[in-house]
């Protein structure tokens, strides 16, 4: 069985689906950048090892990967999953593991890329928000896109209201996309992704739609 090592900063609610999702995979380690991260308390209570690389501790992004890249390394995974890991990662630690560190950002990328996607897409007046699972590269949030969920945007939004429903799609997606992986299901050229199997779904969602 594959093996996957999680990396968290916070509450860890993509953590919690991907455990959830009973994936046939051996979750063998949640590594938070914050020790008081309350999603490292959700994994013991799964009975998954956790450990803290702490990123007040290191001087520098350097020390930081190094230090992390250690401490994954020794659970040695098939694939390294970050689940709101509130970090940029240096171009060194991310080709170490090309092909193989996986991301999930709430937007519709390469809309939006790096924070405060929600309350962005409301200002510029989008119809339609997302989410998107991608695979990680040094340019950060640009990574060969895996899959991406659409919502609407409705009148009355709010980042809140928007950024509860975009959740919805990535605690769906995300597993999905892992799933995938495991099942030795993704071909990866260049920047490109491909899903052996996948049923492409030739719809279109309009927003705003007019009934009658």
């Amino acid at each position: 069985m594959k093996s996957l090592v999680i990396l968290i900063s916070g509450r860890g609610s993509n953590m919690q689906a991907l455990i959830e999702a009973r994936l046939p995979v051996r979750i063998a380690a949640v590594i938070s950048s914050n020790p008081e991260a309350g999603g490292l308390e959700i994994a013991r209570m799964h009975s998954i090892e956790t450990r803290v690389v702490d990123q007040l501790a290191h001087p520098d992004r350097a020390a930081f990967d190094t230090a992390l890249a250690e401490v994954i390394d020794s659970f040695q995974p098939d694939l390294v999953a970050l689940a709101g890991f509130m970090r940029i990662l240096g171009d060194k630690f991310v080709e170490h593991y090309h092909g193989r560190l996986m991301n999930i950002h709430p937007s519709l990328l390469p809309s939006f890329p790096g924070l405060d996607t929600h309350t962005r897409a409301l200002k510029a007046g989008v119809k339609i928000h997302g989410c998107t699972v991608h695979f990680v590269t040094p340019q950060v949030d640009h990574g060969p896109i895996i899959t991406q969920s659409a919502v609407p945007v409705l009148p009355d939004d709010t980042s809140k209201t928007l950024s509860a429903r975009v959740l919805q799609q990535e605690h769906r997606i995300y597993p999905e996309a892992i799933r995938w992986f495991l099942e030795d299901r993704l071909q990866l050229s260049h920047n490109h992704v491909s899903v052996s199997g996948a049923v492409m779904d030739d719809s279109v969602l309009n927003s705003p739609k007019l009934l009658g």
